[in-house]
């Protein structure tokens, strides 16, 4: 039964892929033994993809999406035998790879290693969970993570980062299963690859077995020892890519491209399927994995007996944690007070991690720089200062899952020029519309004497650009505190890029709000110029539109703390803050290019930058008030 349980999602697999005319049939097929067994040992409940308490199983090689559809369909999910015939169409629920509007599936894993990443963050978010959530009497949080990988996902070195950091953790509740079929696209991985596996994980803090992939006693053996271990667990599963299609397995041709009509109807014969049947499923394979249903709602059943037996206490602290109540938190006013905006942002996330139980995060080594820590809050796995150390890209992946577990408001920190380490990650937030704050500080040629290799040039451009993600640079700390106001009520990540110079305090605006993106600090009539600025350029464009106001040039001065808010507004919005009579200068200590949006003329940086005081490279590269404002003048 085992058998012929693997045979059928490996003859959906197939099919799908056929009937799509692309996709990854190989490493689906190789996985199906593991996958009927693994499907005995998953708690989790098809009727509800949402169950606190579930086992968490990510599929870290996103290319194998169709075993990931055809399980989900075989165990009850939301997912029906139409949505597999649809794989890979326009708006189907059974995208190319996995998305999170299909229901079932735990996170989007598109490049390779993400997912393995995603899978230590939710191991790291159940232990923390249980940490606030559990007594010895009563384990609300007691389930395990799985993660699926093979050697491409290994190869990557997002994958490094998280290990090294789950093993340092002792996460004894992730069970890793590498499948290792030694193919990659360009063939055998020899070709570009060599490592032991085994002893680099050994070396991370994992026990690790070795097993036959396609033996479903070592596999059930690997799986039921997961219970005992006081530490990560990989489980190297040795298979065959595209196993029972005949001349193809084993060969990296099985890895991208659909079978063939032929291989597959061979393949189906050969394991006594009838070849000319597609998209079949025996009702005696079916029930099989339906058990799934039942043995799920037993088991959420019995999970919310025992949320009703949690003392206050803790029950308090559930309700916080899946219900953030926002009208808590006590900002900090900064009137009056010249700050650094990486300053105020530390106070600011202080008192919004006191208010709101769920908000948790770290920085890849850089706390004490990003002025991140919070305060009295302890550190992870007890409390909420997570130590990344210097692994930016794990950070957001892990973090991500942070977001995806269902509890928490997480945050990333690191140097605006080290974003770039951890981009993918950040476009997976954007792309899954998670709540993950990103804090990027010394944000642009202020960062002074560590150079061009650390001075962000073209990153706001970068972010800006990409869809659903909101890049937030605030002028001082009050607006700084409206940002986080406006971010934490959008359902899509942030970044909040700041300052590491101090920074004037703004007077009050006479016209519109942060949360639309721009809004007008200075207004004259009739005036000649719009000054549009972020961050610490605000300050430089109010010393110009002095001289200016001084020579009898009528200026405005817009303030514009998020591009992508301002770029949602009305044009009858655009048109009160962006005077269209007058010349439209955009001045920002950046690249600024998507600034023409808007403006007629972009005052920005032309190149990197140098080493040297901040005030001095300010300076050097002409953002002082009177270069700015004979520039204004020369465009007039």
């Amino acid at each position: 039964m085992l058998k012929k349980q693997a045979d059928t999602i490996r003859f959906l697999c197939a099919d799908m892929v056929q009937a799509a005319n692309s996709g990854h049939p190989g490493a689906p097929m190789g996985i199906a033994d593991i996958m009927v067994v693994l499907s005995k040992h998953l708690k989790h409940n098809p009727k509800d993809p949402t169950w606190l308490n579930r086992d968490r199983l990510v599929f870290s090689g996103g290319h194998a999406s169709s075993l990931v559809y055809s399980f989900l369909y075989l165990s009850g999910y939301d997912v029906s035998l139409e949505d597999l015939k649809n794989f890979r169409q326009l708006g189907s629920n059974t995208p190319g790879h996995p998305e999170i509007h299909t229901p079932g599936v735990e996170i989007a894993t598109g490049p390779l290693g993400q997912g393995v990443a995603n899978a230590v963050g939710f191991a790291m978010a159940a232990k923390y969970a249980a940490n606030v959530l559990n007594t010895p009497e009563n384990e609300i949080i007691n389930h395990k993570i799985y993660c699926l990988c093979g050697d491409g996902d290994l190869e990557e070195g997002i994958s490094y980062e998280a290990c090294a950091l789950a093993g340092r953790l002792g996460l004894d509740n992730l069970v890793m299963i590498y499948d290792s079929n030694h193919i990659t696209i360009e063939g055998d991985t020899a070709i570009a690859w060599s490592e032991d596996v085994k002893v680099r994980f050994e070396a991370q803090g994992f026990e690790v077995a070795r097993i036959n992939g396609h033996d479903y006693d070592e596999i059930e053996f690997a799986l039921s020892e997961a219970a005992n271990k006081d530490k990560p667990y990989l489980i190297i599963a040795n298979t065959s890519i595209a196993k029972g299609a005949g001349e193809l397995e084993g060969s990296h041709n099985a890895h991208g491209a659909p079978l063939g009509e032929e291989v597959i109807r061979a393949a189906k014969s050969a394991a006594g399927f009838d070849p000319e049947l597609k998209f079949h499923v025996d009702e005696d394979v079916l029930i099989r994995f339906r058990v799934a249903l039942e043995r799920g709602d037993l088991a959420q059943a019995e999970w919310n007996k025992q949320l009703l037996s949690l003392d206050d206490e803790k029950a308090e602290i559930l309700n916080g944690l899946l219900n953030p109540d926002l009208s808590t938190i006590e900002y900090p006013k900064f009137d009056g007070k010249k700050l650094a905006t990486r300053d105020s942002n530390g106070q600011i996330i202080n008192a919004i991690a006191s208010a709101l139980p769920g908000f948790i995060g770290g920085s890849a080594d850089l706390a004490p720089s990003n002025k991140t820590e919070l305060k009295g809050m302890g550190d992870f796995p007890c409390g909420k200062n997570i130590h990344f150390g210097i692994r930016e890209h794990a950070m957001a992946a892990i973090n991500n899952a942070f977001a995806r577990y269902g509890l928490f408001l997480p945050f990333s920190a690191t140097f605006f020029i080290f974003s770039d380490y951890l981009k993918p990650s950040a476009r997976m937030a954007a792309l899954m519309s998670l709540k993950h704050f990103f804090i990027f500080t010394h944000d642009s040629i202020g960062v002074g004497e560590d150079g061009p290799t650390h001075q962000p040039i073209e990153q706001l451009s970068q972010f800006r650009a990409m869809p659903n993600f909101y890049t937030f640079r605030p002028a001082d700390g009050n607006e700084n505190v409206l940002c986080w106001q406006a971010a934490l009520n959008l359902d899509a990540p942030s970044a909040f890029v700041l300052s590491r110079q101090g920074l004037a305090p703004l007077e009050g605006g006479v016209f519109g709000e942060v949360k639309n993106g721009a809004y007008l600090l200075k207004k004259s009539e009739n005036a000649k110029i719009t000054f549009v600025a972020s961050g610490s350029e605000v300050e430089l464009c109010l010393k110009a539109h002095e001289i200016l106001s001084g020579d009898g040039i009528a200026t405005n001065v817009v303030s514009a703390p998020c591009f992508d808010l301002l770029c949602e507004q009305s044009g009858e919005y655009l048109n009160k803050i962006l005077d269209k009579n007058s010349v439209v200068i955009a001045v920002e200590a950046a690249r600024g290019l998507e600034w023409f949006k808007f403006a007629d003329h972009v005052y920005g940086m032309k190149g990197f930058g140098a080493s040297g005081k901040a005030a001095e490279l300010f300076s050097h590269f002409g953002f002082e008030p009177t270069a700015l404002s004979e520039f204004a003048k020369g465009v007039l």
